[in-house]
């Protein structure tokens, strides 16, 4: 409850009304605080104001998140790259799946960096407003704060393996092309995506703690369906255009074409990309922050 009564102080709600009592002799002004009505801002600006907090968050985030750990922050390199061993022995060697005129490792683990860092991201700030729940309940801050933080730290982890992925590049005698100034936007197009997922899901966990079991599920299915084992130029248009409806399509492709120079440039299935990125981000933004007043009271 203190949660949402400070909340519509910040939001600036019309229904603040503070009025003097005539029963104190030190007329101490009496504040009546009703809830918001109707859908609320998302409150960027107070989240800038809580920059530091941010700043906070990720890097509690980035120590804590290999901490006691055996192998440390080389788990950022284990995974995508065992992963990449597993499909080219599956997929490249003996389903011979085409990759594009390039060495199927190179191929497949140039989509599994930006994949683990969106799979990462989701997985890790799905459950972040649960785990951090005591913080939700005594302590007033823009909640959004921490799912954003939990995907901004899997940065760190994306460094580290594209660091490999270089290496790779240099060991197969693949030189990027011009295309590679492309790069940043493909991750922030990953990021966006990322966070869109994971504001909609963290804000879900907390009405319906199911999604933390849904989680492992919804991305083991997306990997299956994102082209990261095969390459989206197997489907004819208007196939390959409409595949961008997922994000990550658009991500995993536009990276291969930036980074390997593949002979399709994925720009429709990117531009249908962007868009659905963007409307899962403003939409689960809206949502998180229609329901952010109830956290304190549900979590």
């Amino acid at each position: 409850m203190s949660d949402m009564l400070t909340q519509e102080i910040t939001d600036e709600s019309p229904s603040l009304v503070t009025a003097p009592t005539s029963q104190q002799a030190d007329d101490v002004p009496v504040i009546h605080i009703k809830p918001a009505k109707g859908w609320v801002t998302l409150g960027l600006r107070e989240l800038w104001a809580y920059r530091e907090l941010l700043y906070f968050f990720v890097w509690r985030d980035i120590k804590v998140r290999y901490k006691q750990t055996i192998l440390g922050a080389s788990w950022a390199i284990i995974q995508p790259f065992f992963t990449m061993i597993v499909f080219s022995i599956f997929f490249g060697r003996l389903a011979k799946v085409p990759s594009d005129g390039l060495p199927y490792p190179i191929f497949s683990y140039a989509a599994l960096v930006p994949w683990s860092f969106f799979a990462n991201g989701v997985s890790q700030a799905s459950n972040t407003l649960v785990a951090n729940s005591n913080m939700v309940k005594k302590i007033y801050f823009p909640r959004l704060a921490m799912p954003i933080a939990s995907v901004l730290a899997g940065i760190v982890d994306f460094v580290l393996a594209f660091l490999v992925l270089l290496g790779m590049m240099l060991f197969y005698n693949v030189t990027p092309t011009i295309n590679v100034l492309w790069l940043p936007l493909f991750l922030l197009l990953a990021l966006t995506t990322s966070l869109g997922v994971s504001l909609w899901l963290a804000a879900m966990n907390v009405q319906f703690r199911d999604v933390r079991y849904v989680v492992p599920f919804i991305i083991q299915i997306w990997l299956f369906i994102t082209p990261i084992a095969y390459s989206s130029t197997l489907l004819s248009e208007p196939w390959h255009t409409i595949y961008g409806i997922n994000p990550m399509a658009g991500v995993v492709e536009g990276f291969r074409w930036a980074l390997l120079g593949t002979a399709t440039a994925p720009g429709a299935i990117v531009a249908v990309s962007a868009i659905v990125s963007l409307v899962i981000l403003i939409s689960g933004a809206f949502y998180f922050r229609r329901i952010e007043k109830t956290f304190a009271d549900v979590v």
